[in-house]
């Protein structure tokens, strides 16, 4: 008799995977009370807010923020005084029209912009480009800003940035441009500025953006997500690694057009076949939570495009996907 540990039998269904929740902080259990955020500011803040007025501004108050006590300038600042970060995404002029006939109707800026001072005197906003330019649109003369004095942090734009949601394409050319300015200011390790890019695909993207503006990278993110990462190279020496990955990719993108137009050839009519097209040769594609090395992963990929049978895909396949 067969032991019954070896007998088929309908499969029981897998036991769902336990999600990890993240633990809710408790009420009121960080950063300062409300009779905290005022008091005797460090020197270096009175020194800043001189500057301030001595670049024509006004200083209304200083306070330390609620959550991590960090001092700040409450300001207001001549509008051709500001910057938007030349590493910034470029201006949607809907979003700045819109704005500008909301703040224009209510006749009111509520909405202070975040600035930095840098070492040579110059304000730049890494979030409050588009309410910048609405200002600047309804011919306003001065603007309202939080001062924040640490410059570095006008590299975490990506971070801050919550006033228009970004896409792929804009995060990627902030990021690319953030790296070459970086590059020449702080010239370490590209591993070392995680925090400020995010994510490592998003350098290499942001190249293949820079040469092909209607670069469809969303369909190359999900596997470089798993075989791109933050390289040890110092940045001036990881830049040119990326235009070596960026070219790669941008190959392979090729050759995926050259399947597509097979495709469509034969009659598939679908806005979702380059996904498909990258799926389907994408060594990593069924196994769960696998990653590798960049280089061989794009070996492959290059070498199944060039393999690609167009005759075996059938458009229920497409439509799955």
């Amino acid at each position: 008799m067969a032991s019954p540990l070896l007998t088929k039998g309908p499969r029981m269904p897998a036991k769902a995977k336990a999600t990890r929740r993240r633990k809710k902080a408790a009420p009121r259990s960080r950063g300062l009370a409300a009779d905290k955020l005022t008091g005797e500011a460090p020197e270096g803040l009175h020194d800043l807010a001189a500057a301030v007025e001595e670049d024509g501004g006004s200083v209304i108050g200083m306070y330390r923020d609620p959550l991590g006590g960090n001092w700040h300038l409450f300001a207001g600042l001549p509008i051709g005084a500001v910057q938007p970060t030349p590493f910034q995404r470029d201006l949607s002029d809907a979003h700045v029209a819109k704005l500008a006939t909301a703040v224009d109707k209510l006749d009111r800026f509520l909405d202070p912009i975040i600035v930095v001072r840098s070492g040579d005197g110059q304000y730049w906003t890494p979030n409050g480009h588009h309410r910048l330019a609405a200002m600047r649109r309804i011919g306003a003369k001065s603007i309202t800003i939080l001062l924040v004095p640490e410059e570095e942090l006008a590299y975490r734009i990506l971070a801050l940035n919550t006033e228009k949601a970004h896409n792929l394409k804009e995060r990627s050319l902030e990021v690319i441009r953030m790296a070459h300015e970086l590059s020449m200011l702080y010239p370490r390790p590209e591993k070392e500025f995680e925090a400020e890019f995010e994510e490592a695909p998003l350098l290499t993207l942001g190249v293949c953006y820079q040469a092909k503006p209607r670069f469809a990278g969303s369909a190359f993110h999900p596997v470089l997500k798993r075989i791109d990462r933050f390289l040890t190279a110092r940045l001036p020496e990881a830049l040119q690694i990326r235009e070596a990955r960026a070219a790669r990719v941008m190959e392979l993108d090729a050759a995926v057009n050259v399947a597509i137009d097979g495709l469509k050839a034969r009659g598939f009519d679908s806005p979702y076949l380059r996904n498909f097209v990258v799926a389907r040769i994408n060594p990593l594609r069924w196994k769960r939570g696998a990653t590798g090395e960049f280089d061989p992963i794009m070996d492959k990929m290059l070498d199944a495009i060039g393999k690609f049978d167009l005759d075996k895909i059938r458009m229920d396949q497409v439509a799955r996907s």
